[in-house]
């Protein structure tokens, strides 16, 4: 994991990779607390049987579960010592470019688009780029927008 000792060390890093993240196995059983939680239930994600059979050969990870897990990616990915909060603030874009299969492995790749400060810490604009092991393409690419405060 990258480690920063201040937020405003960041600031001229635009443009830069700040961090990657661990890699995180995507099993059944995320996906199934995924499902329960939102109640999307497709047989695509919770049904290995009739998945086995379908266009993927195996269940697949929501969308939006890979993107739910940036926080997680984020936090082994970079971490900055003067931070005491941080919030998210938005997307500005999200595509979703390849499937995740279960057992798959995930990791995140941030890039810092922009730093925009703010009374009491600043802006991020980061680039979080979801790497699917083995792929071509990634997984998730989604422009997030935090706010974090020193």
């Amino acid at each position: 994991m990258k480690q920063y000792d201040r937020l405003a060390e960041l600031q001229p890093l635009v443009g830069q990779e700040i961090g990657t993240s661990d890699w995180l196995v995507i099993d059944q059983d995320r996906i199934d607390a995924f499902a329960h939680a939102t109640g999307d239930h497709q047989w695509i994600h919770t049904d290995p049987a009739r998945a086995a059979a379908g266009p993927f050969g195996a269940t697949v990870a929501h969308g939006f579960l890979t993107l739910s897990l940036l926080p997680l990616l984020f936090e082994t990915g970079f971490a900055i010592a003067d931070v005491r909060m941080g919030v998210n603030y938005g997307l500005n874009r999200v595509r979703f470019a390849a499937p995740v299969r279960v057992g798959s492995r995930l990791r995140g790749h941030f890039k810092l688009l922009a730093y925009d400060a703010l009374e009491g810490g600043a802006q991020l604009t980061v680039q979080a780029t979801v790497e699917l092991e083995g792929s071509p393409k990634p997984a998730c690419v989604a422009e997030t927008v935090s706010r974090r405060y020193v």
